[in-house]
């Protein structure tokens, strides 16, 4: 918990350092980044998030997210958390960005200048059990059901991002 987080402004320009739990309890805008593996079926990998991560515990998200380190491109942060969630490496193309707000039970607030990442990969994993308790490949489809039926079951960025990102093209509502 005591990793700092890059604050930007609403053009991605750093605006200084802080402390992760209290950025996310002050709901501060932060750079952050968001990976979507698919495979060889069109299929995304969510992952859930174990347990005993300090909010959204058990949730399903997508296959990989984080925040870069001070000093730290963008490049490198993906592949760092590919690795430590995963147990991966995989070549990432740039995918765009949103700018997003959702609070997360239950009183914090995600408030990130999201960069977004695609990637293709259908090799084997090795999860980290402090980041993920499981991983899937679920068809865009059956991912707008479940978003749909069970709501609950995923992260409130994820939920968020599935709306906004064009190359999901989910809506839950």
């Amino acid at each position: 918990m005591s990793d700092e987080l890059i604050l930007v402004d609403e053009h991605d320009n750093t605006l200084g350092y802080d402390e992760k739990l209290r950025v996310h309890q002050l709901g501060l805008l932060h750079r952050a980044f968001s990976v979507f593996l698919f495979n060889d079926a069109g299929e995304l990998l969510i992952q859930q998030r174990a347990l005993s991560k300090y909010h959204s515990g058990g949730l399903w998200a997508n296959s990989c997210c984080s925040h870069p380190r001070r000093g730290e491109s963008l490049e490198q942060a993906t592949q760092r958390r590919l690795q430590e969630e995963l147990g991966i490496t995989c070549p990432l193309r740039p995918a765009g960005h949103i700018i997003y707000r959702a609070d997360v039970p239950p009183s914090l607030t995600e408030h990130e200048y999201d960069h977004l990442f695609t990637g293709h990969y259908n090799g084997p994993f090795s999860l980290n059990p402090q980041e993920v308790a499981a991983v899937r490949w679920i068809s865009l489809t059956d991912l707008k059901q479940e978003m749909r039926d069970h709501p609950q079951q995923f992260a409130e960025w994820f939920k968020v991002i599935a709306k906004k990102f064009p190359l999901l093209q989910i809506t839950t509502s």
